[in-house]
């Protein structure tokens, strides 16, 4: 059973669009696919981004739609990346599942509806979560680059 737990309302981020079926299978590579539009996950320790200390922003492999910055992220010694909070909340949709082995939290992006991960509640303070999340399903954007890709809203986040 799969029941709507947070909706917050569409942005003005209307540009990040799902591709089709046919297009994400071209675009993806299995893993991407497997765990976006398939609701898998990826093996830990050995993912692109559970080790990455660089500093920007991670955004859907999909749609591109911000997600997560590297000012929230911590190692949680889980083998994924994981963040204290959404670096855009309202591109983040939070569900729960009931299901054998008890209620998870599931996280997926707004606009393009791809799995990333889950929700836990034994994070560090503030806000004591911990965003689970594939490193498949995500796309660093360093901040040198957050301008060149059209996330220069971002940039302040990254100034002394």
């Amino acid at each position: 059973m799969t029941t709507e737990k947070k909706e917050t309302n569409p942005t003005e981020n209307q540009q990040y669009k799902k591709s089709s079926d046919e297009e994400l299978k071209k675009k993806l590579t299995p893993l991407q696919y497997k765990v976006t539009q398939q609701d898998g996950t990826e093996p830990p320790f050995t993912n692109k981004y559970n080790d990455n200390e660089a500093a920007g922003i991670y955004v859907d492999i999909v749609s591109g739609e911000p997600l997560f910055s590297s000012l929230d992220k911590f190692y949680s010694e889980t083998g994924w990346p994981s963040f204290t909070k959404p670096l855009a909340p309202e591109n983040i949709v939070e569900k729960v599942n009931k299901g054998w082995f008890g209620t998870q939290i599931e996280v997926r992006s707004r606009h393009a509806n791809s799995h990333l991960g889950h929700i836990f509640k034994d994070g560090p303070p503030p806000t004591d979560l911990r965003y689970c999340i594939n490193s498949a399903a995500l796309r660093f954007v360093p901040v040198e680059d957050l301008e060149k890709e059209g996330y220069e809203k971002y940039t302040i986040l990254f100034k002394s």
